[in-house]
């Protein structure tokens, strides 16, 4: 297995906000959690990334997650959250390098390597990006900037990828891309994804298996084919499928 939890219960120093979670993610598999604002999503992929203190277990590639240094969790899981503020005006090459911290024994201030420099071109071209490399992140726009940290965690070469929300503020175009990425690059790695989406219609189109969750716990995991109208419904509290045919409706 990819990444295992058992029990695993977090939250900000008050009650938990997720309580008693468990699920497996296999080798190339591509697991989305939804559910309702405030459900505990994020908070489930911080203590999954060690951002986050937690009890229970957190197995990663067979490892104890508690049991492993920063730059080890590093090189196992890799986070891709929504787009965030840019302060320094690196080139779209510097900037995507930055995922190969964890493989740099010496820190930022070693030379990079020859596996360094093959892993950011590699990561460049997967996301169509090699063409601007030397551009400044600051002249980029928002669905671009986001494929650029696409890239960086690429190039972090983790077992497992985790979203929050990495399709968010982006355009219909850049989406699709976006996920037919992290698609193309779990496939060919045979490497683990487990992501929070907003849009349900392309969680479901995305990923293999589906956690429904509600009020910080799971109610349901199933795949993703076999998530069940009513089950939305009841995780949400509308009639999710009359909402969705009714957009469907203006392109009929």
């Amino acid at each position: 297995m990819m990444l295992q939890a058992r029990g695993l219960t977090c939250g900000y120093g008050g009650p938990a906000v997720v309580r008693d979670v468990s699920f497996d993610l296999g080798e190339g598999e591509r697991l989305c959690v939804l559910g309702p604002n405030g459900c505990g999503k994020t908070t489930l992929l911080r203590a999954l990334a060690g951002l986050l203190p937690y009890s229970g277990q957190v197995l990663v590639c067979g490892a104890d997650a508690k049991g492993l240094s920063r730059r080890e969790l590093s090189l196992r899981v890799g986070m891709m959250s929504q787009l965030s503020p840019v302060y320094f005006a690196y080139t779209v090459y510097e900037t995507v390098m930055l995922g190969r911290y964890a493989h740099q024994s010496g820190g930022l201030l070693e030379r990079e390597s020859e596996d360094d420099r093959r892993a950011v071109r590699r990561s460049l071209e997967r996301t169509g990006l090699w063409p601007l490399r030397d551009r400044l992140i600051t002249h980029l726009s928002g669905g671009q900037l986001q494929r650029v940290f696409l890239a960086r965690t690429f190039a972090q070469e983790p077992a497992v990828i985790l979203l929050d929300e990495p399709t968010n503020h982006l355009d219909l175009k850049y989406q699709a891309e976006l996920t037919e990425s992290l698609r193309d690059w779990s496939a060919r790695e045979g490497r683990g994804v487990v992501g929070v989406f907003h849009d349900i219609s392309l969680a479901l189109d995305f990923a293999d298996r589906v956690l429904l969750m509600r009020d910080g716990t799971i109610l349901s995991q199933t795949p993703a084919a076999a998530v069940e109208r009513r089950t939305l419904s009841r995780i949400y509290d509308m009639d999710v499928g009359a909402y969705m045919q009714k957009l469907l409706g203006r392109w009929q």
